[in-house]
């Protein structure tokens, strides 16, 4: 027994050498991926940092913008409001020297003289008079208010103006009150 003892002690020490692993290396390997590990994770927190920074900085940035535009955009209508009362002055002028004169022919060039201002200011701005006497009856440009039965106007052609309508370039700002006719053979 004692050569199968003998045997069996150097099976054991042959299997304890195939599965040992050197002392030290394993240590250093292990040592080495850690520090490797550390060392990727640094540069990911560091790279986190940096793209939280510029995410910070965008957001104000573009929070500044947005004020700055809202800001501009209030320049400009404050501009163009201004450029619109700078166009009507001289009519409110107009109409105090109209109202400090006495009746008579002076009051009624005056006042005259105050409309054409008034319609030149509006031409300035961009605003036209829709012409609704005599048209046919266009819902997108007039407000029929009444139907008037009459042989003297084409069947739904605008009689009558009650109050003038007006558009911004192709914008319509205020459609014309007209009373349309209506005969009573055509309809």
């Amino acid at each position: 027994m004692t050569a199968v003892k003998a045997n069996r002690e150097d099976q054991d020490n042959a299997l304890d050498l195939d599965h040992e692993l050197p002392s030290g290396e394993g240590e250093t390997a292990s040592a080495e991926a850690q520090a490797a590990r550390e060392n990727e994770l640094a540069q990911l927190k560091t790279e986190r940092d940096t793209l939280y920074d510029r995410l910070a900085r965008l957001q104000a940035e573009f929070d500044n913008y947005r004020k700055r535009q809202a800001r501009e955009q209030q320049d400009f209508r404050d501009f163009a409001l201004a450029d619109a009362v700078k166009t009507l002055l001289p009519i409110v002028d107009s109409f105090d020297r109209a109202l400090q004169a006495t009746e008579g022919p002076e009051f009624r060039k005056g006042v005259e003289l105050i409309n054409r201002q008034f319609h030149d200011a509006l031409t300035k701005l961009g605003v036209e008079p829709l012409e609704a006497a005599g048209q046919p009856f266009d819902p997108n440009y007039h407000q029929a208010v009444q139907m008037v039965e009459t042989d003297e106007a084409e069947h739904n052609h605008v009689v009558d103006e009650l109050q003038r309508g007006y558009k911004l370039k192709e914008r319509l700002l205020r459609p014309a009150m007209v009373r349309v006719a209506q005969n009573p053979k055509k309809s």
